[in-house]
């Protein structure tokens, strides 16, 4: 089992790239769809404060598997964020 500080700290590093790329975003593109990078934000803290309920509040039964998909979530989560910044830079 990974240690529970690297796990949340993990989530905290990946989820600060999210938010540090909108705010990049929005710097570079003044009032371009600043809204929905904001909203990206919103959803960014949303995940992270989610994962870390998740982390702090474990199934008993089979700690391993449910860090596992703590694990899974975080990185599905963040790469379905960072494919909306994406979205919104390349302008589709």
């Amino acid at each position: 089992m990974a240690n529970l500080r690297i796990i949340k700290k993990d989530i905290d590093f990946l989820v600060t790239e999210v938010i540090s790329d909108c705010w990049g975003f929005i710097y570079a593109n003044e009032g371009n769809k600043s809204e929905e990078a904001v909203e990206i934000i919103s959803e960014a803290v949303d995940l992270r404060n989610k994962l870390y309920e998740s982390v702090n509040h474990p199934d008993k039964s089979n700690l391993k598997k449910h860090y596992k998909a703590v694990n899974i979530a975080l990185l599905k989560g963040v790469d379905n964020l960072f494919m909306k910044i994406s979205s919104l830079a390349s302008g589709k």
